[in-house]
């Protein structure tokens, strides 16, 4: 595989096999990611497509990355899904229904991991867009912090502070779901 470097060169000459290649690789990632937060797959293709759009429509005016691509392609993600929020912001964030994959688990235990999953969801919508995206981006899709705060074009401190915060608020509401 091609290194970041080079690769980014080339799609700034709009060499096809870099701008291909930089779509294999990111494309899956962007995809399981707004289909997170935005739990619609046609909203989560339409989030891939309208990512790469915008990406080659950087490039075309001479903008774009010049370093750290998919920090760059996450925020245009992220800005694009901020947009689906603002206009449905009842969209339901759903979590991977993984657990409905162990067919040796008993209905009642699917039925308790079901309402698991639905308090998590809940808690989860409750945070601010910033925490939940950091919550996301940490738990669900595995950055490390530097990668988050790269994507997010925040400081490292202020992505350790939206973890902490979101982190604690998660806490406050599962614990109170939990004593009702």
């Amino acid at each position: 595989m091609t290194s970041e470097k080079t690769l980014l060169e080339r799609a700034h000459r709009f060499d096809e096999q870099a701008l291909a290649e930089l779509y294999d690789t990111h494309s899956s990632g962007i995809y399981r990611y707004a289909m997170r937060l935005l739990g619609d797959e046609i909203q989560a293709e339409e989030c891939v497509s309208e990512t790469f759009s915008r990406f080659l429509r950087a490039l075309k005016n001479g903008g774009g990355p010049r370093r750290y691509i998919k920090a760059y392609l996450y925020r245009i993600a992220h800005n694009w899904i901020t947009d689906q929020y603002r206009k449905q912001p009842e969209n339901p964030l759903p979590l991977e229904q993984e657990l409905y994959r162990d067919r040796s688990l008993l209905p009642p235990e699917i039925l308790a991991l079901e309402i698991e999953r639905q308090q998590v969801r809940y808690a989860l919508e409750n945070l601010t867009p910033d925490q939940r995206q950091v919550i996301v981006l940490r738990y669900l899709e595995g950055w490390k912090n530097d990668e988050i705060a790269q994507a997010l074009d925040k400081p490292i401190g202020a992505v350790k502070s939206l973890h902490h915060r979101g982190i604690n608020a998660l806490r406050r509401c599962l614990t109170r779901e939990s004593k009702e």
